[in-house]
């Protein structure tokens, strides 16, 4: 993957992810121990793009994972570059109806249909799932047990907005595995997005827990 900043406004990001190992994945590679043991089995529409067979990879440990009483979290992360809108809809559709939380973008949002939001609430069906859109500068939006919920973007100086969503995706998934309610989720996935578009870099940026309340204090304080 390469990034380049071509004007101060937008970051162009280039990918050669098919034909490399990741794109070699099959569902014998997936070890069932290590899903079935974790409390959170997180996938990702970037490896679904990839090839058929890890394509199928990541059914596989879908499957196991659902077998196994484990949460399952998808994130559309749609990438044109990697197939197109028509593919993702037609193999993204279906899975998000087999996870427990599901993470897109408000431009991802086709895969569900075309209404936006109401698509996103419809999947979410009553609490049933926790569905999360991510809006970039204006926040983010949730359904789940606890009905709507909105947060507002934190204002941050935004300096390389490529990793952001993902960072944003942590810090939510971390937030329920601390135990914290949707609100709470919600308001750390916006916290940590914000400080890894912040700093530079994707994933070398991202806070620990006891960064994340720096980015509610007011700008310009000094702690001592």
């Amino acid at each position: 993957m390469f990034k380049e900043r071509r004007a101060d406004n937008v970051v162009q990001v280039t990918y050669y992810r098919r034909g490399y190992a990741g794109s070699a994945l099959v569902a014998g590679d997936i070890d069932t121990d290590a899903v079935e043991s974790a409390r959170i089995l997180h996938v990702t529409g970037i490896t679904l793009a990839l090839s058929e067979n890890a394509r199928a990879a990541v059914a596989h440990a879908i499957e196991v994972a659902r077998s196994a009483g484990v949460l399952v979290s998808l994130d559309f992360n749609f990438r044109s570059r990697l197939w197109s809108r028509e593919e993702a809809t037609e193999v993204i559709g279906p899975l998000a109806r087999k996870a427990d939380i599901i993470f897109a973008g408000d431009d991802e949002l086709f895969v569900l249909g075309d209404r936006g939001l109401d698509d996103a609430k419809m999947l979410a069906d009553g609490g049933l799932r926790e569905v999360v859109v991510k809006q970039g500068s204006r926040g983010a939006t949730s359904f789940s047990e606890e009905g709507m919920l909105v947060e507002p973007a934190v204002a941050v100086r935004a300096v390389d907005p490529v990793g952001a969503g993902d960072a944003f995706v942590a810090g939510y998934l971390v937030a329920k595995l601390d135990g914290l309610n949707p609100a709470g989720r919600l308001r750390t996935g916006c916290a940590t997005g914000a400080f890894a578009a912040s700093n530079f870099g994707d994933w070398e940026c991202l806070p620990r827990r006891d960064d994340v309340e720096l980015m509610f204090r007011e700008s310009g304080t000094t702690l001592r």
